[in-house]
């Protein structure tokens, strides 16, 4: 079973998110559900963001309308992201251009596959949400694909080309298609969308459901995530909707 995440790496929903399905992912297969095979499929919440980048504390009060209400998200999203093994540093961190994080991540599963893909976008939301570091900076972008056992030199290169470029174009026509607007969304089979965060045991429930209908002969529809679950994000109002368990532009 395939299920594609679209998510961008500057959404803490998105993180929270992926790594609930990984556990969700876990005790799947655990209990005999089979395969699930995890492909990232691009979405940028604010493609106007400049190279260089910019504050990040001001950018989302800016979003939110001022620095308590941020406080309260951040209180949110520390708590869940804690249940998870998430450490979230809030302080000094700049807002993100992802354009180039996505292309290479493109890259990744274009000549490594699915598994080294996950891992390098769990390694740039680390990267990005934890250790502060610019992943829009080709250098920090090389080294992480680097350090998920991928060629330096070859990601160095896909960088500076301007290589996958039109994939990551796709890949976000192909949201604006299916009705994704906010992140993350995770699809499964390219039937069935959950969208936001859902906690582990739904998403467990979810993909034990879509097995069953993926059986011969069954032609029932997807039930609907839990509407009232948080977790995902909107493209076209950035962080807007953060607060709310997921991400929008």
């Amino acid at each position: 079973m395939r299920v594609e995440i679209w998510s961008d790496v500057v959404c803490p929903w998105c993180y929270v998110g992926t790594r609930r399905f990984e556990e969700a992912v876990e005790r799947f297969r655990a209990e005999g559900g089979g395969d699930v095979e995890v492909v990232h499929r691009a979405f940028e919440l604010d493609p106007t963001v400049p190279a260089e980048g910019m504050d990040l504390a001001g950018y989302l009060a800016r979003k939110f309308g001022g620095s308590d209400r941020l406080s309260q998200v951040h209180d949110r999203l520390d708590h869940a992201g804690s249940d998870v093994d998430i450490h979230f540093r809030w302080d000094g961190k700049r807002r993100a251009n992802t354009f180039d994080a996505h292309r290479l991540g493109a890259w990744a599963l274009d000549t490594a596959g699915p598994e080294r893909q996950n891992a390098l976008h769990q390694l740039l939301f680390r990267a990005y949400f934890t250790d502060n570091l610019d992943i829009s900076d080709h250098g920090v972008l090389a080294g992480l694909a680097a350090d998920v056992g991928l060629d330096r030199s070859l990601a160095a290169e896909v960088l500076a080309t301007g290589a996958y470029a039109e994939t990551v174009r796709a890949e976000e026509l192909a949201a604006g298609e299916r009705d994704i607007h906010a992140v993350p969304t995770f699809v499964i089979e390219g039937r069935w969308a959950i969208p936001g965060a859902q906690d582990i045991d739904t998403f467990v429930e979810m993909l034990a459901r879509a097995s069953e209908r993926l059986a011969p002969l069954t032609v029932a529809p997807m039930p609907a995530a839990t509407p009232s679950s948080p977790g995902a994000a909107k493209a076209g109002t950035a962080d807007t909707d953060c607060n709310d368990g997921a991400c929008a532009t």
